[in-house]
């Protein structure tokens, strides 16, 4: 597989905004109009869009979907995943039916795996289980809560599921654009084999190019998130994802 870019839109009241370490009382805000920064990664050459319903994922309901829906409306080039408050099954088809791609199911994934085996069934390929972690404990409710259990052994039970990727985001380094958890991918490439996409760290097209450049047995990961590095000028997407597609 391909090594891909995911600009990342964080949405919160219909604006583009980022948190630091997932503290939603630490907030920046980039933009007030989300379609016009999906068209913007569109025509850098992203080939891939990923967006998060920070209330959402706090709090549950959809209190973003006509964001999502103008962003991929935006974007119609780029396939866009998205993620926060999917819960259920009709959580998943109300975004299917604004033109996403991908859903990405996370503290549901965690408490409730049916949720991702009922999706799988109906979507094959198009539900993606989102972990996020501090160290290795994941964490539910927009990082607000500790699930108590090792995302490794999490992944694990997810193998074989159908599911179409996994993004695994380091809270501890989420923000901080001071590098990815490296060691991270390294133990979760060695533990499963879903396509694994990188989340949390990334400052520079060095630390792309170091994601990028990992293998565990032949295999490395499918793609990086970056949000805040864009946003604050350490690279431009189309230079992300240049960086992204370098032959070996």
């Amino acid at each position: 597989m391909t090594f891909e870019l995911f600009p990342a839109i964080d949405l919160r009241g219909g604006n583009v905004v980022r948190l630091r370490q997932g503290d939603y009382a630490d907030e920046t805000q980039y933009s007030d109009n989300p379609a016009v920064v999906a068209r913007g990664f569109q025509d850098a050459g992203a080939r891939w869009i990923h967006v998060v319903d920070l209330e959402a994922a706090r709090d549950g309901g959809s209190p973003n979907l006509a964001a999502i829906e103008a962003i991929c409306s935006a974007a119609p080039l780029c396939d866009v995943q998205t993620g926060g408050g999917v819960r259920s099954f009709a959580d998943a088809e109300s975004r299917f039916a604004l033109g996403v791609a991908r859903v990405i199911v996370g503290s549901a994934a965690v408490e409730h795996p049916e949720v991702v085996a009922e999706i799988a069934a109906a979507r094959p390929g198009r539900v993606v289980v989102g972990l996020d972690v501090r160290g290795r404990e994941v964490s539910t409710h927009g990082w607000t809560k500790g699930a108590g259990c090792d995302v490794g052994a999490m992944l694990q039970a997810f193998d074989g599921a159908g599911v179409g990727a996994c993004v695994v985001t380091q809270i501890n380094v989420d923000g901080l654009l001071t590098g990815a958890d490296i060691g991270l991918y390294v133990e979760l490439l060695a533990a499963t084999a879903i396509p694994l996409v990188a989340s949390g760290g990334v400052g520079s097209l060095d630390d792309l190019e170091a994601l990028r450049t990992i293998k565990v047995n032949g295999r490395g990961l499918v793609g990086a998130i970056a949000g805040k590095a864009i946003y604050e000028g350490r690279f431009t997407t189309a230079q992300g994802v240049a960086a992204c597609s370098r032959p070996e």
